[in-house]
This record gives C-alpha cells, sequence and structure tokens, in this order.
C-alpha cells in the first residue's frame, strides 16, 4: 500500500519553489496548429507521426488506423510534403511559425509584460504546447488563458489543444487557475479585421467579380456526430459578406484540404473553383477566414494549386487574398478576444502585496461610505 501512494507521488513533477505573498501572474498561450522544423522528409514523418497520430484528427479505431499510418503513410507521405513545404520555405523558416511568433510579439506588446506573459506554442512540433506551459509556470504565472489560432471550434483542433493542456494538468500539483477560449468565429473586431484586409486588397489589385471563401475541411462525419465546425464557418461567412455588402451570388463558401477517400464538408475548393471557370467567371478572389496565419495550406495548396487549376480550367485573373497574420486591427481583435476572457484578472502591476492590500481597504472603506 505504502509502495503504491510513493508510486503515485512520483508522478507529478517537481513544483517551483513557492514564496508566500506573491503576486499573481497571467499567463496568455497563444496556441496554433504546428509546423514542421525543415521541409525535409525526416522533419515531415516526425510532424505527421504527432498529428495524424492524434486520436482527435483521425477518429478511426486506433488498431485499425496505426498499421496504416507507420506502415503506409509515414513511407510514403513524408517525402512529398516535403516538396511542397520546400516551395514556401523562407529565410525565416516556416511562415506559419514565423507568423505564430510575430502575433504573439505582437500581443505582448499590448499587455504589462510585469503581469502578463504572452507565449507562442504549437500543438505539434515545435515550440511544444508542454514545453512552454512549464516555461510559464516556472516564471510564476498561477493564472493562465489557452488562446488557439483558431477562429472556429472543432473538436479535431480547438478541443485536441484542451486535450494537451489536460494532460500537462496531470502531471503538476499546484496548478494554475485556467480559462480557455473556445471560439471567436463571429467577434465584431475579426469580423472588421477580416473585411479590412479584404478590402485593402481590392484597393491595390482591384476587385475581382467573385469571392471565395475557402475553410479548411474536416470529415462529414464530425458534422453528423455534432461538431459545430461547419454551421460556425458559415457564419463567419455570411458576417464578412455582410461587412463588404456582398450578395449571396457574388461569394461562395468551400472547404479546402481534404485528406484520405471518405466524404468531408462540401463544396470542395478547388473542384468549386474549376466550376467557376469552366461557368465563365474569368476573375476571382479567394481568401481562407479560417486560417490567421499564413502556411502550407494558403500559401502552396490556395495560391499556388488551386490558382493553376483555375487558370487551366478557363479562368485569367486570380488573386489570393493573404490571412491576417500581424496586421494591426487583427491584433486588436485578439487584445479584445482576450482581455474579455481576463475579466476579473489584475492585468496591471501592483507593486508589492502591500499596496495591494491598501488598496482593497481603500475600496472595502468607499463601498461602506457608500
Amino acid at each position: 500500500m505504502w509502495e503504491r501512494e510513493f508510486e503515485m507521488s512520483d508522478r507529478f513533477a517537481q513544483e517551483p519553489s513557492y514564496r508566500h505573498g506573491q503576486s499573481n501572474k497571467i499567463g496568455i498561450v497563444w496556441c496554433n496548429l504546428g509546423t514542421p522544423d525543415a521541409p525535409t522528409a525526416s522533419a515531415l514523418r516526425r510532424y505527421l507521426a504527432q498529428f495524424l497520430g492524434d486520436p482527435r484528427v483521425v477518429e478511426i479505431p486506433r488498431l485499425v488506423w496505426l498499421p496504416i499510418l507507420h506502415g503506409i503513410i509515414l513511407r510514403l507521405r513524408p517525402a512529398k510534403s516535403a516538396a511542397k513545404y520546400a516551395s514556401i520555405w523562407t529565410e525565416q523558416g516556416s511562415p506559419l511559425l514565423h507568423g505564430t511568433l510575430s502575433q504573439a510579439q505582437a500581443l505582448q506588446t499590448r499587455f504589462d509584460p510585469e503581469r502578463v506573459m504572452v507565449r507562442p506554442a504549437m500543438r505539434y512540433g515545435s515550440p511544444a504546447l508542454p514545453t512552454v506551459l512549464d516555461e510559464m509556470r516556472s516564471a510564476g504565472v498561477n493564472q493562465l488563458l489557452v488562446l488557439s489560432a483558431y477562429p472556429q471550434y472543432s473538436a479535431t483542433t480547438t478541443a485536441s489543444v484542451w486535450d494537451d493542456v489536460c494532460q500537462w494538468m496531470k502531471r503538476h500539483r499546484n496548478l494554475p487557475e485556467m480559462r480557455w477560449v473556445k471560439h471567436y468565429h463571429d467577434h465584431p473586431k475579426y469580423i472588421e479585421a477580416l473585411a479590412a484586409q479584404v478590402r485593402r486588397h481590392w484597393q491595390t489589385t482591384g476587385r475581382q467579380a467573385h469571392l471565395v471563401m475557402s475553410f479548411h475541411g474536416v470529415p462529414q462525419r464530425t458534422l453528423e456526430l455534432g461538431d459545430p465546425y461547419h454551421c460556425e464557418c458559415h457564419k463567419t461567412g455570411r458576417l464578412l459578406a455582410q461587412a463588404l455588402s456582398l450578395k449571396s451570388d457574388q461569394y461562395t463558401l468551400t472547404f479546402q484540404s481534404r485528406f484520405g477517400k471518405a466524404k468531408w464538408l462540401e463544396p470542395y475548393t478547388e473542384p468549386t473553383v474549376k466550376r467557376l471557370a469552366q461557368e465563365g467567371h474569368q476573375a476571382l478572389d479567394v481568401i481562407c477566414p479560417g486560417f490567421v496565419t499564413d502556411c502550407l495550406e494558403t500559401l502552396e495548396e490556395i495560391a499556388m494549386e488551386v490558382q493553376a487549376a483555375f487558370l487551366e480550367s478557363g479562368g485569367s485573373d486570380f488573386g489570393y487574398i493573404p490571412c491576417l497574420n500581424s496586421d494591426p486591427s487583427w491584433i486588436d481583435a485578439l487584445v479584445d478576444i482576450a482581455s474579455t476572457h481576463l475579466h476579473g484578472w489584475n492585468t496591471s502591476t501592483v507593486s508589492n502585496v502591500k499596496e495591494l492590500d491598501e488598496q482593497r481597504v481603500r475600496a472595502l472603506a468607499l463601498g461602506a461610505k457608500n
């Protein structure tokens, strides 16, 4: 019995030193999906093993899926995927990683660094979410907000981040107070940031006759099982169209990045773009509202592959509208989203516990007087 109790206690990680009376520190984790460390087959193999091995991402029974993943997919797919990543890799490395780091840095500048610590993290790859949480805990963070780079909620993305956080929590004894942002698909400032991005594109290159809003796809089965992602994408699309004063025949909402042979949410982006070209639409603009950072799915799949498919099908003008990235209006939206969920937590510096106590006494005295 005693041995069993000792074994259970050993599963907890060593806690950082605790000083009585120390002030609270708030942490904001800005978590994106992830990216391989390099555009190489070996790096893609590691990344895809983690990504496609997540039961939230592929909801096939493990006994069926894992032999397929490790016996076939991870032998054939990494080299092909590496070539795609190489086509978008920059001197700064992965566009998604660089963009996520820049967003976190911009968000940090909008909060008092003595009180609020903002750190970027990845669900798959580096910087790994558990590693970032360890760093924040060691820095004294005891109030934590988890903010994901997924405007529309899905169990395949947002819930997977929370799974990872919960697994991290199981390994620690003195847990921080936790909050998380489920979604912000209809947040007014997010919608306005998207609309502003479209308007800037139109001002620079001219307005095309039709706008395609392409969201990342998920299996149709997820909708049937109750996942709200499909509905939230459509609400984002409808609100964006309203902000741009678009009529129903001036835009089309689609889903991209289909994987495997199962039926996914429709209509699919590439076949739809081909059909629009064949129907006489010579000019298209495409925006990806569900991606807040440019990445493989936007820079390679949309701006290269889908554009080529459109032109080959008879189209002549294709405009890809970049993601929000670090646009100031988007950072404003992020600040507003985070601040709403931080409500009630002290985000401004208090020099010491005595000053905080004095503020509380004055507040109580004022309340009694009134």
